[in-house]
């Protein structure tokens, strides 16, 4: 049995061979959540007016991968200090992001960012958002494995 989680940290394309990476994950879906416009295409997104976050939906086998090493990944994957930008790329879209889909995750996300905050790797306030999952929706289908399918090795760092 899986299970599913949503991150935003910036741009999806980075983000998503971060969680390819990872052990116990089975699928990573490039896409937006987070926003009031039923489903949004890259340029609707790309205006800010939609209130959707680039994320990805990570399909993972609790037996192999907790959500807490997800969270790590998440955390190591990008800034969560800068609101609304990942390094060239600003606007609401690119903002940090957790969507839960249970209390248990959202309980996880709030400890784990209360420990990243006392832990002094930042200088800067932590500015996640940590919210309930609402609809997510792939992004078209060039921009899944984006990376991969352009022979880039690697993906953001902070």
């Amino acid at each position: 049995m899986t299970e599913k989680a949503i991150f935003g940290a910036g741009c999806f394309w980075g983000v998503e061979a971060a969680f390819r990476a990872v052990k116990g994950v089975r699928e990573v879906i490039s896409g937006y959540s987070g926003g009031h416009l039923k489903t949004p295409t890259y340029q609707d997104v790309c205006t800010g007016e939609t209130g959707h976050a680039e994320v990805v939906q990570v399909e993972y086998d609790p037996s192999q991968v907790d959500y807490e090493t997800l969270l790590d990944v998440f955390w190591d994957c990008h800034n969560p200090t800068t609101c609304d930008r990942q390094g060239p790329d600003v606007g609401t879209q690119y903002r940090s992001a957790i969507f839960f889909y249970t209390p248990e995750q959202e309980a996880a996300a709030r400890a784990s960012k209360e420990k990243l905050e006392q832990s002094g790797r930042w200088r800067e306030p932590i500015v996640t958002e940590i919210a309930p999952a609402s609809d997510f929706y792939p992004a078209e289908e060039y921009h899944q494995r984006y990376l991969e399918k352009r022979g880039i090795a690697g993906h953001c760092r902070t």
